[in-house]
């Protein structure tokens, strides 16, 4: 549809990690989701940067995690102060960013069009 989302990042390490991105539009068209995440839970990356940028709707939640679920084990989230959100993006914050970064969800919501 008319919505995007993009994530570009810095990172040192890692090798061969497999990242998944899923993006996804509710069926009343009324929210949009973008997902990035390293399925097999924790990334072994060492993260310098990362933004995600939504097109086309403005954020209404969005969460960043260090570490992604995988079995018995839980989504653990980064700290408030780690990263900003904006309307329209979510990214580190320079200087409180620890490095760490597995998955990031973002709910988005397209401006309603006026009858």
């Amino acid at each position: 549809g008319d919505y995007s989302c993009s994530f570009t990042y810095s990172a040192q390490g890692g090798t061969n990690e497999q990242w998944q991105m899923n993006v996804g539009v509710s069926e009343d068209n009324g929210l949009f989701s973008c997902s990035i995440w390293r399925p097999q839970g924790k990334s072994y990356l060492f993260f310098t940067q990362f933004k995600a940028e939504v097109k086309g709707a403005k954020i209404e939640y969005a969460m960043a995690y260090s570490q992604a679920a995988v079995g018995a084990q839980s989504d653990i989230p980064l700290k408030e102060e780690e990263f900003e959100i904006t309307e329209t993006t979510v990214s580190h914050r320079e200087g409180k960013f620890r490095f760490e970064l597995s998955k990031l969800l973002i709910v988005a919501k397209p401006p309603r069009e006026e009858l």
